[in-house]
């Protein structure tokens, strides 16, 4: 696999030359305003000629292409939403690097405030105001699902999200996304726990699309006893009730589904009520945040599982080295998601007939599927695509893995299992989806 490796100096003055999102908690600043005023990113004439970079409209003086993003820049899963931005940086330095029909894509970022209506106030803006035929979004499955119900579905615009690994997705298959869904999550962890010796187990979770279908799952898989099941309203400033019920149950495994802001208040209530069960938790409970507001030991020995990034694929190495070259930090699988769908955004623009909702939508699956030549970088996938090649010639292997979107808008994907130890993560195996 070739790729054309940057310097980190010319890496920067492509993040500013191409307006790299800024977490301001508004709109991220990289779209374009024409002088009559409309900010739609179009010069009012979408037509791209013959669908494979050849089209009329391929002017370097064109204004670029926008696409619209509802990202957590703010709330619960903000944690999510600030690496989730760091990627599409580098997303669009790639992306603008070779260019998407000789034009830029710049993407207008809205803040989600990781709940369902504000998620779904930003994609009308979106969707009715900007007009963008392609959305990116969201963080949170039931915020996926709020927009998709309320403002794509009947539509043209394709939604892809980035972070939702809810079940209820799969029901919608216009509604894409590029993390797996959360059945394999719910499964491993039912292994895990009896691998452990546990055949009982108290549960709690989340009363919304994530929490409610991931332990739906986890109930139907795991062949223990659940002596304890209560779900959870987000946000509250103490668990301390839940979290005695949970000690009352008699058993010492604990699976808790829910959001990194709420763990970390039920671990805070356990440690300071003495309990020390034997933790599992599912992907929205790791993060910073959990590590930053949770006394030093009182997570010891947890376990998790999440979706895994190809740690060892060469183009993962190459978006690791250049996340942490520039951010000074290491992204997570989930940063990898949000860069794979700035690309693959990116791909169906260049592949499509128009810039259209329904064009895209013809394309958005083809770019990611097994039948064309694998390609690992935008780069080489561009170059088959401006070579006259066809969405059907390429298979982008995402920085993420494989993507290969089914019938019902899943991707392929496999699992990362995490413990706790000295107060961090430590990666301790991967298993198959």
């Amino acid at each position: 696999m070739s790729r054309d490796t940057m310097d980190m100096a010319d890496r920067r003055t492509l993040l500013k030359a191409t307006g790299g999102v800024g977490l301001l908690g508004l709109a991220g600043c990289i779209s374009t305003t024409d002088d009559d005023g409309d900010d739609n990113g179009d010069d009012g004439d979408d037509g791209m000629g013959d669908g494979n970079g050849n089209g009329d409209d391929d002017d370097e003086s064109a204004d670029a292409y926008e696409i619209g993003m509802v990202d957590s820049l703010t709330g619960s899963l903000a944690d999510f939403g600030e690496r989730n931005q760091r990627a599409v940086e580098l997303a669009l330095a790639d992306v603008n690097a070779v260019g998407v029909r000789n034009r830029d894509l710049e993407i207008i970022v809205e803040d989600s405030e990781s709940e369902s209506q504000a998620g779904v106030s930003a994609a009308q803006k979106l969707i009715n105001q900007d007009n963008v035929p392609f959305l990116i979004g969201a963080v949170g499955s039931g915020v996926s699902l709020s927009i998709y119900e309320s403002v794509v579905q009947g539509t043209d615009a394709v939604q892809l999200s980035q972070n939702s690994t809810g079940l209820g997705l799969t029901d919608f298959p216009g509604l894409l996304r590029m993390s797996p869904s959360g059945r394999t999550q719910s499964a491993a962890l039912a292994d895990i726990i009896a691998e452990d010796g546990y055949d009982e187990v108290a549960v709690t979770y989340i009363n919304d699309e994530f929490g409610e279908s991931l332990y739906d799952a986890f109930a139907e898989a795991y062949e223990g006893e659940i002596v304890y099941d209560s779900s959870h309203d987000g946000e509250q400033s103490s668990y301390g009730s839940l979290v005695s019920e949970m000690n009352g149950s008699g058993t010492d495994a604990w699976l808790c589904i829910t959001y990194q802001q709420e763990f970390a208040t039920m671990v805070t209530n356990m440690f300071e009520s003495g309990y020390e069960p034997q933790l599992y938790g599912a992907d929205s409970n790791r993060g910073d945040t959990v590590l930053a507001n949770t006394p030093e030991g009182s997570m010891d020995g947890m376990k998790l599982v999440e979706p895994a990034a190809p740690e060892d694929q060469e183009n993962y190495q190459a978006f690791a080295d250049d996340f942490e070259a520039e951010f000074g930090e290491s992204p997570t699988a989930w940063s990898a998601f949000a860069y794979d769908c700035v690309v693959t955004a990116a791909l169906s623009i260049q592949a499509a007939d128009e810039f259209s909702g329904a064009a895209l939508d013809e394309v958005v699956r083809d770019v990611t599927r097994p039948e064309g030549e694998e390609v690992f970088t935008y780069e080489e996938a561009h170059a088959v695509l401006d070579d006259g090649g066809t969405a059907d010639d390429i298979d982008y292997q995402g920085v993420s893995g494989p993507i290969d979107f089914d019938e019902n808008g899943d991707p392929r994907g496999s699992l990362a299992v995490f413990e706790v130890s000295d107060h961090d993560y430590e990666t301790i195996e991967f298993r198959e989806s």
